[in-house]
C-alpha cells in the first residue's frame, strides 16, 4: 500500500514526504508542478490540481494513509480561488479517498481557523470557528477542516486535522524569504506596540507530528475526529523573534513603527483597492495580518501530547542554529 502527500513540493509537505521514505513508506505525491527534489527521493510523482476529479482519483488509487498538506495560502487572491482549491480541492480529495478505500486522512489545517481577531492566549481545541471572517484563506482552511472531521468514520476511514502556527526553517520558500524582503526594501513595521506574544513551529517539529498522528490514528483512537494545535509549546515575543531573523540575514532590527487602528485603516484601504482592480498578489497590510502582527496568539497544546505523543523535539533554539547554518551552505554555494 502507498502513502499519498499532496503538495510535497511545498515546505512542509518535502519534509514529510522526506521522513517517510527514511522509514522504507512506498510514497506518491500530488502536485501541481515539477519538483526534482521529489523526482530524486524516488518518490512516484502524480502532477495535477486538487480541482481535478479524475487526476485526485487517478493519486488515490491503491493509496492507504493520505498526508493532505497542498493548500493555496496567502491573503490577496479571490475567494473563488481558495475556495477552489482549499475547500473543494479537499472534497475531491475525501470523495476520492472514500472510494478508493483509504484509512487515514491527515490533513494539515491552520489555528487562524479559529481567529476573530481577538487575543487568543492559551487556546485549546475548544475554541470555535469564528462567526466573521477578516480573510478568505481561514475561512477556506475552517470549511475544508469541517469536511475532513466529519468525514471521520465514513467507510471504514479516519481523519484528523493537525493546526501548526508559523512554520519556519530551512528551505522556507514563504514566511522568511517575505520576511527578509520587506525588510530589505524598507518596508516592515512594527505593528501595535511590539509586545505580543505568538506561537511558531519548527518545521522538522511540524512534519513529525504529522507522522505521529497517523501511526495513532484509527478506530477508536482519540485522534480520530480531532484537531490538533501544534507549536514550539512556548510562545516568542512576534517582534523580537523578528528581529532575531532578521540579524540572522545581517539585517537590523525592525524601528518602524505604526498603531494597530492605523494599520488596520490602512489594511482596509488597501483590501479595498486589490479587489476593485483585480490584483491577485498580497497587499502589503490587510486587517488580518495587522492583527496577527499585533495581538496574542497563542495555544495549548497538551491534547497533541495526550493523544499521540507530540513533542517538539527540536527547540527553539536549536531550530535558529539550524536555520543558520543553512544559510551558510547557501552563501557558500
Amino acid at each position: 500500500m502507498r502513502t499519498l502527500v499532496t503538495g510535497a513540493g511545498g515546505f512542509l509537505g518535502l519534509y514529510i514526504t522526506e521522513m517517510l521514505v527514511a522509514r522504507g513508506e512506498t510514497v506518491r505525491t500530488l502536485c501541481r508542478g515539477d519538483y526534482p527534489e521529489l523526482r530524486r527521493l524516488g518518490v512516484e510523482c502524480v502532477a495535477g490540481d486538487l480541482r481535478d476529479e479524475e487526476k485526485v482519483r487517478q493519486a488515490c488509487a491503491g493509496v492507504e494513509t493520505i498526508y493532505h498538506t497542498a493548500a493555496i495560502s496567502g491573503l490577496g487572491e479571490p475567494w473563488e480561488k481558495y475556495y477552489g482549491i482549499n475547500t473543494l480541492g479537499t472534497q475531491n480529495l475525501l470523495q476520492a479517498a472514500r472510494e478508493n478505500h483509504v484509512r487515514k486522512f491527515i490533513f494539515t489545517s491552520s489555528p487562524s481557523v479559529t481567529f476573530d481577531g481577538q487575543p487568543q492566549r492559551h487556546v485549546d481545541e475548544s475554541a470555535p470557528y469564528p462567526s466573521r471572517w477578516l480573510a478568505y484563506y481561514p475561512h477556506s482552511k475552517a470549511l475544508a477542516e469541517k469536511r475532513v472531521l466529519e468525514a471521520n468514520g465514513q467507510d471504514g476511514m479516519w481523519t484528523c486535522a493537525l493546526r501548526p502556527h508559523l512554520i519556519w526553517g530551512p528551505r522556507d520558500k514563504a514566511l522568511i524569504p517575505r520576511l527578509i524582503q520587506r525588510a530589505r526594501e524598507g518596508r516592515l513595521r512594527r505593528v501595535g506596540e511590539g509586545k505580543n506574544r505568538v506561537d511558531m513551529i519548527y518545521v522538522e517539529n511540524a512534519a513529525r507530528a504529522h507522522l505521529q498522528a497517523a501511526d495513532a490514528l484509527d478506530e477508536g483512537s482519540p485522534v480520530a475526529g480531532n484537531a490538533y494545535f501544534l507549536s514550539q509549546g512556548e510562545p516568542v515575543y512576534c517582534w523580537e523573534w523578528i528581529d532575531e531573523l532578521l540579524a540572522l540575514y545581517r539585517l537590523p532590527p525592525v524601528k518602524k513603527r505604526i498603531s494597530l487602528p492605523a494599520a488596520m485603516r490602512v489594511g482596509w484601504v488597501l483590501e479595498k483597492c486589490w479587489k476593485m482592480l483585480g490584483w491577485e498578489s498580497d497587499p502589503p497590510m490587510t486587517r488580518f495580518l495587522a492583527l496577527q502582527l499585533a495581538v496574542d496568539h497563542y495555544f495549548d497544546i497538551s491534547r497533541a501530547r495526550n493523544d499521540f505523543g507530540y513533542v517538539p523535539e527540536i527547540s527553539t533554539e536549536e531550530g535558529m542554529r539550524r536555520l543558520q547554518a543553512s544559510l551558510s551552505t547557501e552563501a557558500r554555494t
